[in-house]
């Protein structure tokens, strides 16, 4: 078992202000195997004060000189890719090879972005009279879930660096040992003292000290909606930049002429790739009438492939939910849309069987779901897939559109002209069209009570950036 006893601020590894502590928990063995520092108060007090003392030497150190810190944080990730896959499988529960391809390899290529953005971005532009100039925004608070964590902490952590800000992160309690990985990384690259900071602990306790705190300049959080509204609520007391990235109900939608088996297979890696919990995960599968009953069957089938077993021994291709509250609350959604109406095709709210430990829930489909249904509504976060038929290309767009989130959509057609026109009328911050593929360069966000601003790209770079002009006389 690990044990983390300390926090990382100032450029050191210092002893926390109370000794209170938090368990770590294998999401498939239900056994402890972590624990980590319960940060208070105090903590985030020195934290920031740290990240404010270092402010004034980071945002002024020339942008070239950040991303080679940038590349040595890059390559140091890069050289514990094995041991960061096989820690966020054992606290998330994602297949090991599936965690090495994505929760590792994103974070890796997230910080090579921003190394090479840092060198290359144009902080300054002359603009007719005036130096138009990007700088810094100060100092930010990181706060990120548990669900793909070093992947959500180097979107914001990188950017932040590029663009000269100094930062607090705060990680999820519930998968926090690779931030601890990321701080070890960033101490032996030679980072400034106070330019990043570890604080362990709460939302309610530091997550909340953070964003109040009066020093904190911005923050940056992903994670539910819920906890989104009391983030901005809090930082809005002090009036302070707040970026949110939230949650999703994301709609594939499938138009009469796609390919019906190409699209059907599609969304389900969507909706169940690591075991649904995904902000952007594709959970609501509109189908045309007329073809209901080949996309259940289809569906229906497909689901049957997504077997269950160990993360650590790739013995499935879902891994468990991440935690019993997190299994219990997905448990739930499967009953109400059972009492609600809606045909269970596959799945179902009992124990897969021949699993006795951990946090397990059954690859499930529904049909027949109606759009006000709550499993068509409300953001489940597990594998749960809901089948809508509509009757029109208007009634889908309608229905896709037809919630309070607008975070990730996708779009079927064997005409391409035809599927972006659709997905241009989706609101929605990043629609696949005909399967195209996630781009870590494009900008990632959502409308709606899916958040605000963006991540990823020259986009999240911004993010973290203040406009400043100077008027300057003409010569002569």
């Amino acid at each position: 078992m690990q044990i983390k006893d300390r926090l990382y601020v100032g450029g050191q590894w210092v002893v926390p202000a109370a000794t209170g502590t938090l368990p770590v928990v294998s999401p498939s063995t239900e056994e402890r195997i972590a624990t980590i520092p319960e940060g208070t108060r105090e903590d985030v007090d020195r934290a920031v004060r740290a990240a404010r003392s270092a402010f004034d030497g980071w945002s002024t150190t020339p942008p070239a000189k950040r991303a080679e810190f940038l590349q040595k944080i890059h390559d140091g990730l890069k050289a514990r890719q094995d041991e960061i896959a096989r820690d966020i499988a054992t606290e998330v529960g994602m297949p090991l090879k599936m965690a090495s391809r994505i929760q590792a390899t994103l974070p890796i290529l997230s910080f090579g972005l921003y190394a090479k953005l840092a060198a290359e971005f144009a902080f300054e532009e002359r603009v007719g009279n005036s130096l138009v100039m990007r700088e810094a925004v100060g100092v930010v608070a990181a706060i990120t879930p548990w669900n793909y964590p070093l992947h959500q902490i180097a979107a914001k952590v990188g950017a932040a660096l590029a663009a000269g800000c100094t930062v607090v992160l705060k990680p999820s309690e519930v998968a926090p040992l690779n931030a601890f990985i990321l701080a070890e990384i960033v101490h032996d690259a030679g980072l400034p003292a106070g330019v990043f900071n570890l604080v362990t602990g709460l939302g309610p306790v530091v997550g909340e000290a953070l964003a109040s705190h009066l020093e904190v300049d911005m923050v940056s959080f992903t994670g539910s909606t819920r906890a989104g509204k009391r983030v901005a609520e809090l930082a809005g007391g002090a009036i302070k930049r707040v970026s949110l990235e939230l949650g999703g109900k994301s709609a594939s939608v499938v138009l009469d002429d796609a390919d019906l088996a190409v699209a059907i297979r599609s969304t389900l890696g969507s909706c169940f790739l690591n075991s649904g919990q995904t902000c952007n995960a594709l959970t609501r599968l509109l189908v045309p009438e007329s073809r209901r009953d080949e996309a259940t069957t289809i569906a229906t089938d497909g689901a049957s492939a997504f077997t269950l077993g160990d993360p650590l021994t790739d013995a499935g291709r879902i891994g468990p939910l991440v935690s019993s509250a997190q299994r219990e609350r997905v448990r739930d959604y499967i009953r109400q849309g059972a009492h609600e109406g809606a045909d269970l095709l596959v799945g179902g709210a009992e124990a897969p069987a021949g699993l006795t430990k951990g946090w397990y829930v059954q690859p499930t489909v529904f049909g027949n779901v109606k759009p006000s249904m709550t499993i068509a509504q409300e953001e489940i976060f597990g594998p749960v897939l809901a089948i809508i038929p509509y009757e029109s290309e208007q009634d889908a767009i309608r229905i896709a559109n037809g919630t309070v989130y607008g975070l990730a959509a996708a779009v079927w057609s064997g005409d391409e002209a035809r599927a972006q026109r659709v997905a241009k009328r989706l609101r929605a911050g990043q629609v696949d069209v005909n399967g195209g593929q996630f781009n870590i360069n494009a900008p990632f966000g959502g409308f709606k009570q899916s958040g605000r601003g963006r991540e990823l790209g020259r986009y999240g770079l911004e993010e973290f950036l203040e406009f400043r002009s100077l008027q300057l006389k003409p010569a002569g």
